[in-house]
């Protein structure tokens, strides 16, 4: 199953060609995706939405909304949650509007905003396909970083001979097996990421804790996976979920809890990315009932909890890699520095909560990667998902040296 936790959006546009998505979806589900597809409406007069829905296991999206029950259908969670958007078979006037930035159905708004990379598998007949329009039309789709399949020549539609038919679904599959067989950089290696906050209980209902939704160590795991790693994720408290299968996710709640869990995954890991909100310090007394209110006053004291990655500085070998995160708030790059030193990192990343859009909560991040000779170099605003791939890319560097 060499498509194995990937998930796979299929866009089926109106062309006769649209009858082999039928058999495509088959494939790629054989091959271990998980595959969901979007149509346009004329798509369906080639091929209907129950076939489609019966084969990918996945409701058929073709509305921006659902008119029995107003459920929106959000172009921009179907682009996040793809590690590609194929679009098979892609007439003429779809290539037109994806171009050029028509935005009048939800599968070219879906692909206006995906992240992930696009495939695209043309079909059209022989004339139509070489008209200097088009022709320039998938030309600009190639100086977007689409992948374009080419169409085959034979039989078409239309009783013509020539270039136009789309590319047998075999071979489709072939191409997007052999996309992400090239990007799997880190394939064979295991890293340990760790995510989110930590929780400090003070009683059975309260806790000292912060800000961190654990999106950006996920989008990390998530990116490592994808390029073939496999990946232990010990998450503090989040909502989120990996989709990978790539992902073992190791749930914890305290600082103490994410330490253990940490010192037993390391031995066995190439890299360790610790990119979680881990509490400094914790309460030196848990009281095991509700404390009451007495008075105006109240008084917490607290100890240090164990430092996670300055002890598995310690621990780290030769051929062991350890990246740490600091998010400071003044004198960022003094810190960041000493951070390195003191636990023995390989790099760190740097972000600030003086930069908009950067930190908790946010979709967003503004990062600086420092490495162990102060080399430092500054990325833009970007979505926590690109982020990642910069952050994986300076592992992947690391880790191929």
């Amino acid at each position: 199953m060499k498509l194995k936790g990937k998930n796979i959006l299929l866009g089926i546009t109106g062309g006769i060609a649209a009858y082999k998505a039928a058999i495509l979806v088959r494939l790629l589900v054989k091959e271990g995706a998980e595959v969901k597809v979007v149509m346009t409406k004329l798509a369906k007069e080639f091929i209907t939405p129950l076939t489609m829905a019966t084969l990918s296991k996945n409701p058929i999206l073709v509305e921006f909304f659902d008119p029995e029950n107003g459920q929106w259908n959000s172009h921009v969670d179907l682009g996040a949650w793809s590690d590609l958007f194929l679009i098979a078979p892609a007439t003429a006037n779809s290539m037109g509007k994806m171009a050029n930035a028509i935005a009048d159905n939800l599968l070219i708004t879906t692909y206006l905003s995906a992240k992930c990379p696009v495939m695209i598998a043309p079909a059209m007949d022989l004339d139509m396909f070489q008209h200097p329009a088009n022709l320039k039309n998938i030309e600009t789709l190639k100086s977007y970083g689409n992948i374009i399949v080419e169409p085959e020549s034979g039989e078409l539609a239309s009783g013509l001979i020539g270039k136009g038919r789309m590319a047998e679904p075999e071979v489709i599959t072939e191409n997007v097996i052999n996309f992400f067989s090239s990007k799997k950089k880190l394939k064979s290696k295991k890293v340990l990421v760790t995510a989110g906050p930590t929780y400090e209980p003070i009683d059975p209902v309260r806790y000292i804790g912060n800000y961190s939704t654990g999106k950006m160590g996920y989008a990390i795991a998530e990116e490592l996976a994808s390029q073939g790693a496999e990946v232990f994720l010990i998450s503090g408290p989040t909502h989120l979920e990996p989709s990978s299968s790539l992902i073992t996710k190791i749930n914890v709640k305290t600082a103490q809890e994410m330490y253990t869990e940490s010192v037993n995954c390391f031995p066995e890991c190439d890299a360790a990315i610790m990119s979680a909100a881990v509490a400094d310090f914790k309460p030196m007394v848990y009281f095991d009932e509700k404390v009451k209110r007495m008075g105006d006053e109240m008084q917490i004291n607290l100890e240090p909890n164990k430092d996670i990655a300055a002890e598995l500085g310690k621990m780290k070998k030769k051929n062991q890699k350890l990246i740490g995160f600091a998010l400071e708030t003044n004198d960022e790059f003094e810190n960041a520095i000493k951070k390195i030193k003191n636990k023995n990192l390989d790099f760190i990343v740097l972000n600030s909560l003086n930069d908009e859009g950067a930190g908790f909560g946010y979709d967003t991040n503004k990062i600086s990667i420092i490495d162990n000779e102060s080399n430092r170099t500054d990325f833009g605003l970007k979505p926590k998902k690109e982020v990642a791939v910069d952050i994986v890319n300076a592992v992947i560097e690391k880790l191929t040296k």
